[in-house]
């Protein structure tokens, strides 16, 4: 549709433009109340209350003035509620990100107003909100994640505390919170101090040496660190016991909707590829349930991707990615692709925009080790844009390769197949023989002219 313009009893021109959405409505969400408009008119807008009761009476009123779609913006976690009861009294909603409503005069009555007029006119997009189930697993898997970010905290501290007590343990050992550092600590915390018995204690696959554990290993005397050391450690160990229990409460959910959606039961094809399960992967039978959560379409069938990579493509995507259209889709809702900006005719920025997409910060880790492993199927891919461009710019493509490869295999029910690299390599030799051949075509160079030197 064109705009058009018109003329008004001054004689300036205005431009009009089309509605689209001929029963749309606009709320500004808040912690307190929330503003919703039916029109631009004053008496179109009207306050409820963030309660049940006031929820429930705004989807009623909203239905009596004829809406039949919705636009708010993602004001925190507030509009949560209100929008799984628009949505369950069948009201279309469109969940806006808060950059597409920005204004200058901003009070709540003009942020709704100004919401619905967008809305209205088609100028809005809703924003990815995954399934139900999806959103139960990814619920879990959050919580998970803050409290694995929580217990990191709380092995600083502990770390802090041995080194002010003179226990270096960060130096001899490379993780305090293992199964020789542990064992330490508890003796520590249960009064022993002699450093040959603790050092005795370690196990017999660190590499320090006893004699050098045990050197490390000499008390001050310190007896407040010493209370904050076994504060820390029990707060630690309730953390890691949290974990545990979230773990089983993740396996129980993907279970739960594998068995109501009736996924197959099958087990997942026996895999070369050898995992060494993290200290803080999910101590779940992940490759078994994802194979059956994505209807038999094996995830961690692709070298460098981890079951924690995994289970947050699940638990951010999941059921849902054929909500995007094409690949490309996909990656620019993940940030993973250029953001060209063109004037004249000329790219004069072609920067990745910035932001805090969970599932992008999985793919770049997978790709961070992608680059570390010789014999990954993308490796050569990860050296080349490393080559050109540098590291920064390599952890980014390989992780939109990734997301590419995932969204098929997700979407078109493709299994994996990783890239010969034989063929790969005889193609770039194509290339550089024919850059070669063009060059010496350029200069009126003889083949017979070269001068061949081997090292």
């Amino acid at each position: 549709m064109k705009t058009k313009s018109k003329e008004n009893s001054k004689g300036k021109k205005f431009v009009t433009m089309p509605v689209i959405h001929e029963h749309a409505a606009g709320i500004d969400v808040g912690s307190r109340s929330h503003y919703v408009a039916v029109g631009q008119a004053m008496e179109d807008i009207r306050e409820f209350g963030v309660y049940d009761p006031d929820l429930r009476e705004c989807a009623s009123w909203l239905k009596s003035h004829g809406v039949e779609t919705v636009a708010m913006e993602s004001t925190g976690s507030y509009w949560q509620n209100l929008y799984d009861v628009l949505i369950a009294s069948g009201l279309e909603v469109l969940l806006v990100n808060g950059n597409q409503t920005k204004h200058r005069d901003k009070t709540d009555v003009k942020d709704c107003r100004y919401i619905q007029f967008l809305h209205s006119v088609g100028l809005l997009s809703s924003s990815f909100l995954p399934d139900m189930e999806t959103e139960e697993l990814r619920t879990l898997y959050r919580h998970r994640d803050f409290l694995l970010k929580q217990s990191a905290k709380y092995i600083c501290k502990m770390q802090k505390c041995l080194r002010l007590m003179n226990f270096r343990l960060d130096i001899v050992l490379s993780d305090i919170t293992g199964l020789s550092g542990q064992r330490i600590i508890k003796a520590i915390i249960a009064g022993e101090t002699d450093a040959q018995l603790l050092a005795s204690m370690a196990n017999y696959r660190v590499k320090k040496s006893k004699e050098e554990i045990a050197r490390a290993l000499s008390y001050n005397g310190r007896a407040d660190y010493m209370y904050e050391l076994a504060d820390s450690f029990d707060i630690y160990q309730s953390y890691v016991k949290k974990m545990q229990a979230c773990d089983k409460k993740i396996e129980e959910i993907m279970r739960k909707h594998i068995d109501r959606l009736n996924k197959p039961q099958t087990e997942p094809p026996v895999s070369n590829i050898k995992r060494k399960l993290g200290k803080n992967a999910p101590n779940i039978p992940l490759r078994k349930l994802s194979w059956q959560w994505n209807a038999e379409i094996d995830l961690m069938a692709i070298k460098g991707v981890s079951h924690s990579t995994v289970l947050t493509i699940n638990s951010e995507v999941g059921l849902s990615i054929d909500k995007f259209p094409t690949a490309k889709a996909f990656t620019s809702w993940l940030r993973l692709s250029p953001n060209n900006r063109i004037t004249g005719g000329k790219i004069i920025s072609s920067r990745v925009r910035k932001g805090s997409n969970r599932l992008a910060a999985a793919l770049r880790q997978a790709a961070e080790n992608i680059g570390k492993q010789k014999d990954a199927p993308l490796y050569p891919f990860f050296q080349r844009i490393l080559y050109r461009q540098g590291r920064c710019a390599a952890i980014i493509a390989t992780a939109r390769k990734l997301a590419v490869i995932i969204w098929n295999m997700l979407v078109k029910k493709q299994p994996y197949q990783p890239y010969d690299t034989t063929k790969i390599e005889s193609q770039i030799r194509e290339r550089q023989i024919k850059k070669i051949n063009k060059l010496m075509q350029i200069f009126n160079v003889n083949i017979s002219e070269v001068k061949f030197t081997y090292a």
